[in-house]
């Protein structure tokens, strides 16, 4: 935990020792009072905190912040529904990372019952992206929306703008600068672990996405969009 995140409503408000954050100031920290922290609010700006007083059942805390922060990159993931444990892995990483935007749609060669999973429908999501951004040592959350089919998330896609789709078997091009290109905005597609479906592919190609691929290893989903991500930020020099 590089940045304690707090929500804008939990500034000025006593945190209670039972709160992680609590434990993590006391114990891993070390902090005590009239000790600093690196501290953020939740799209808002960073700072730093200080412990006022260190109580019985909560914690008081005092705050200095710095300017709010720059946008996002205007980087966007298309996603097929992976497993949870898969899904999870992508939140973190992909907010750690910056990506400003997420869906996750329901593919044809993919499970629709993970759309179901607690992991959506309790709001569990968004701890994994809190995680992600407090690694990162950033505020900024990226949007995120799930559950949906493959083209209700082309209809949101920004006009103008780049678009790429992974695939491992009918790619001609591979990720590179040259294929990603100076366009205002990048969105990646990539499909479930079983891959595209063909009305998939042909959906993607009518919507303007070219196909590439990362070389002849197949990858984890998880991994493949870290790669793709990556390689997507140094090639527009978002990796300052």
């Amino acid at each position: 935990m590089n940045l304690i995140l707090f929500e804008s409503a939990e500034i000025g408000v006593p945190l209670p020792r039972t709160d992680p954050r609590a434990g993590h100031l006391l114990e891993v920290l070390r902090r005590k009072p009239g000790d600093t922290f690196d501290a953020g609010v939740v799209d808002g700006p960073r700072g730093k905190g200080t412990v006022v007083r260190v109580g019985e059942q909560s914690l008081e805390l005092s705050f200095v912040w710095g300017p709010l922060p720059l946008p996002l990159e205007p980087l966007g993931l298309l996603v097929g529904l992976p497993r949870p444990q898969t899904a999870r892995k992508i939140l973190h990483e992909t907010a750690a990372l910056g990506v400003a935007r997420m869906e996750f749609f329901v593919s044809e060669k993919g499970e629709g019952g993970y759309a179901r999973s607690t992991l959506w429908t309790s709001g569990e999501w968004r701890r994994h992206l809190l995680a992600g951004v407090a690694q990162a040592f950033d505020t900024r959350l990226p949007e995120v929306r799930s559950g949906e089919s493959l083209a209700a998330a082309l209809e949101r896609l920004p006009r103008a703008g780049g678009r790429l789709a992974l695939d491992n078997y009918e790619a001609a091009q591979e990720l590179g600068p040259a294929v990603i290109g100076s366009n205002p905005t990048v969105t990646l597609a990539l499909g479930p672990e079983r891959g595209w479906s063909a009305a998939e592919r042909n959906l993607l190609r009518s919507q303007g996405f070219t196909l590439v691929h990362l070389g002849t290893r197949v990858l984890r989903v998880e991994t493949a969009v870290v790669a793709a991500v990556t390689l997507v930020r140094s090639a527009r020099g978002w990796l300052r």
